[in-house]
């Protein structure tokens, strides 16, 4: 059953971006937590840019659209952007027809790799 099981994230910084890999389903039972986690890194860390990897995401309601949003207001808080990278294809339109290209990019590339400043981790 959807949100029965924790949903992995992991997080991490590196340059000026903070880089979220999604996975698993992202339903309303674990937007919460995703949130949580996301957000303090954004806090601690005011990057330019936030990198939402979707390359691992099996299943996403609209939760999952709330979720970009969300993170997509805190960040602009201080004129960041909000990438997203490698949904799959049912999602990507999903993601389109509710508007999220106006107010992220989509690509269909992964996340460019760097050297790392904070590396976290988490099951939640």
């Amino acid at each position: 059953m959807k949100g029965d099981k924790a949903m992995p994230l992991k997080l991490y910084a590196e340059e000026n971006k903070v880089v979220a890999c999604l996975m698993g389903e992202i339903d309303h039972h674990g937007a919460g937590r995703l949130r949580e986690e996301i957000d303090g890194m954004l806090e601690r860390m005011r990057p330019d840019t936030l990198i939402l990897d979707f390359r691992e995401v099996t299943f996403m309601d609209s939760s999952g659209i709330g979720l970009v949003m969300g993170r997509y207001r805190l960040i602009r808080q201080w004129n960041g952007a909000v990438e997203i990278h490698n949904p799959a294809p049912s999602i990507k339109k999903v993601m389109r027809l509710a508007g999220l290209d106006r107010i992220a990019s989509i690509h269909a590339s992964p996340p460019a790799k760097g050297g790392s400043t904070e590396k976290t981790e988490a099951q939640v």
